[in-house]
């Protein structure tokens, strides 16, 4: 049996062979090359330049005899001296690269030729000769030698030349052949691929695409299908194998089946018998399965869409969930589903909870819609409201009368106080005062949680909310030597809000930075511009809040340990709090201890609407 393995060895050894061979006969073809061009750059070329040289300086030579002839004795020596060395180098240079048949013949001739030359010479350049006698024997003994000596050079230079043209006629006779010879190595290495690529794609590639085809088959759900095992390599092994995988997953499927139905139908009845009023929707809003109470009080039946149930709260909490990713949970008092059962009111608060299609969280298939009963806490809340409020209005009548008599006996009109007695009523009344305080919070965080105080929002300057804001403490302020900064722009836009309550958050956080400042510290009020809405921050150089703290800062009667003495009794920021949360803005703080805090709200941007009325809930 010849498996895989084998054939991919075989195909590759194949192509390997050829790439090889292609290497191994470049690599020969271009060492030719290299020693062919090797000839006519390394021998040929030298004697090519030695004879020009030896040209050059017998023409130098003669010059200078010529100018002793004429009379300028002193340039004719120099140009003899200067050329007669560079002669006999070039002339040895010449013997030194002998490689043609007749060159050195005719070097050995010019050798002997220049040494008759030069013996000549003196004989013609004396001075003291005369020039008709000079004359003739450079007519008769120097010009033949000359002249014989320049033709046997520009032989031996033409020999050299025409070798080396026939040496490029070789080289490039080769570089035609090893052409000629890769093209064709290039040609069988191309077949041998083609040949190997269609063998490729009948052992493997075929077999191959025919299990993709099956695998494809079974995501789609079909298992009933069956591979042709016919080779006896690892591609029919493997399809022997799929063969019984699909069996197998055949009867998984069957019992998987059998076990969904009967886990999903006790979920369904087991989700039904839930007590609290829930209902799970797709991604269109349909209805796909709903608690007995959703059903009874709700009308979440299965197969219903969300939008024919009439809640004009429902698709916006829904698409908002999706949206968003993340779970939404609607204000009972704002929408939330209210029905009249057993004579009875009862408030429901809808949470909608996104369901994920996988553990990250990247993509909702639907959605959980719960209908939590509020109504018991509701009805304990406004319980709680009432008997504060009628407890703080008793309060407050005796506080009152307890007020006047301390200051009736502080003016002395029944009668002089001692010093004691004094000291005793001022501490009676600085407590007594503290107490309206109190009441007084109380009775306004219960006006503001029951819904019954309302702002009106305007269009308002940022600077002048924060200018008029500020005013107050300066004297304060300049008193106990800490600088009080107004940093905010005159250019920001106009925010929507009740001046009147901003300003009471204003003094409630510009009180609370003064008290916890220190003498050379600074308070500052800043506002920036955000997108929809203007950030205000109320920052201090002051003590300073642990980190763990910050989360509770806004709760009702939550005071920072350690502070107790300094602060009041925890009703400011939660006031304050409720404030914005009503003009739809939201309150946090920054704080690190020994640096100060920071204290940030946001107010929305908006046109001048006709007085709208929104409640404090």
């Amino acid at each position: 049996m010849i498996g895989i393995r084998q054939k991919i060895m075989f195909g590759f050894g194949g192509l390997l062979v050829a790439v090889a061979a292609i290497g191994m006969l470049t690599m020969a073809q271009i060492d030719d090359l290299g020693n062919a061009i090797d000839v006519i750059l390394k021998e040929n070329y030298r004697s090519v330049v030695a004879c020009q040289d030896m040209k050059e300086a017998l023409e130098r030579m003669d010059s200078g005899i010529l100018f002793t002839l004429a009379g300028n004795q002193e340039e004719g020596n120099r140009l003899i001296e200067a050329y007669t060395p560079e002669f006999r180098a070039a002339l040895e240079r010449e013997l030194d690269n002998i490689t043609l048949p007749g060159e050195r013949e005719r070097m050995e001739r010019i050798k002997n030729l220049f040494a008759d030359y030069t013996t000549a010479i003196p004989q013609v350049t004396r001075p003291d000769r005369p020039a008709e006698a000079r004359r003739a024997d450079y007519f008769s003994i120097l010009q033949p030698l000359f002249t014989e000596m320049k033709e046997k050079a520009q032989e031996v230079l033409l020999m050299n030349q025409t070798n080396m043209n026939e040496a490029n006629n070789a080289a490039r006779r080769l570089a035609t052949t090893a052409q000629q010879r890769m093209l064709a190595a290039i040609i069988t290495a191309a077949f041998l691929a083609l040949l190997f690529s269609h063998l490729v794609r009948r052992w493997i590639l075929r077999p191959i695409n025919r299990l993709i085809e099956s695998t494809t088959e079974i995501r789609r759900g079909n298992l009933d299908l069956g591979l042709e095992a016919s080779s006896g390599d690892e591609i029919g092994l493997l399809s022997q194998s799929f063969n019984e995988m699909t069996a197998a997953l055949r009867q998984v499927r069957k019992k998987d089946r059998v076990n969904l139905m009967r886990t999903r139908l006790a979920t369904e009845e087991v989700f039904k018998a839930l007590p609290t009023a829930i209902a799970v929707l797709d991604l269109e809003g349909r209805v796909e399965l709903a608690t007995r109470t959703a059903d009874r009080d709700f009308g979440f039946k299965p197969g219903i869409l969300a939008a024919d149930l009439g809640y004009a709260w429902l698709l916006p909490l829904i698409r908002q969930a999706l949206d968003e990713g993340r779970i939404i949970e609607g204000a009972p008092l704002n929408g939330g589903g209210q029905r009249l059962m057993e004579s009875r009111q009862y408030l429901f608060q809808p949470l909608a909870v996104p369901i994920p299609l996988d553990p990250e969280h990247r993509e909702s298939t639907g959605v959980a819609l719960i209908l939590e009963d509020v109504t018991q806490g509701h009805e304990q809340l406004k319980e709680k409201l009432d008997v504060v409020s009628a407890v703080s209005h008793q309060l407050k009548t005796p506080l009152t009368s307890l007020g006047l008599s301390v200051h009736l006996l502080l003016e002395e009109r029944i009668g002089p106080l001692n010093d004691k007695q004094t000291e005793l009523l001022l501490a009676a009344r600085d407590d007594s005062e503290k107490l309206v305080r109190i009441l007084d919070g109380l009775l306004d965080l219960i006006r503001i949680e029951s819904g019954k105080t309302q702002v009106s929002l305007e269009p308002v300057s940022p600077q002048a909310l924060v200018r008029d804001a500020i005013e107050p403490f300066l004297v304060e302020a300049r008193e106990k030597g800490v600088t009080m900064v107004n940093d905010v722009p005159d250019d920001l836009p106009e925010v929507m809000a009740d001046a009147g309550k901003i300003r009471q958050v204003f003094a409630d956080l510009l009180s609370n930075a003064l008290r916890f400042t220190s003498p050379g510290g600074s308070v500052t009020a800043r506002a920036y511009r955000e997108p929809d809405q203007v950030a205000f921050f109320v920052e201090d150089t002051g003590k300073g809040i642990a980190p763990e703290h910050l989360s509770n800062l806004f709760e009702q009667f939550y005071r920072v340990p350690g502070q107790e003495d300094e602060s009041g009794v925890g009703l400011g920021l939660s006031m304050v709090r409720e404030i914005i949360r009503a003009h739809g803005g939201e309150v946090n703080a920054a704080s690190e201890i020994g640096k100060g805090s920071i204290f940030r709200f946001t107010l929305p941007l908006g046109k001048t609407p006709d007085k709208p009325q929104r409640s404090l809930s």
